[in-house]
């Protein structure tokens, strides 16, 4: 009985650690730009710009939280790759 429920405590643990880790759709660039408070079209000066702004503001360090740290990262790698994806 004890094996069980060992059993099952580990599955249990697995199981949430896998669903933790599994991939989120990426952003779209709409979402992305929406995030930064600025244009789809936006070059790369304007993107880094907003970026380093927004982020001084939600970083945790400055009493904002590492989710929103993470999705003003993500807006700005999505926006930059998709330039650097036009350009090559």
């Amino acid at each position: 009985m004890k094996f069980l429920l060992f059993v099952a405590a580990i599955a249990a643990i697995w199981w949430v650690l896998k669903s933790d880790r599994a991939p989120r759709p990426s952003m779209s660039a709409q979402e992305a730009a929406r995030i930064l408070g600025i244009a789809e079209d936006s070059g790369i000066e304007t993107i880094v710009d907003a970026h380093r702004k927004l982020i001084a503001k939600v970083h945790p360090d400055t009493g904002g939280t590492s989710e929103l740290a993470a999705r003003v990262n993500e807006a700005r790698d999505h926006l930059l790759a998709r330039i650097t994806q036009y350009r090559n």
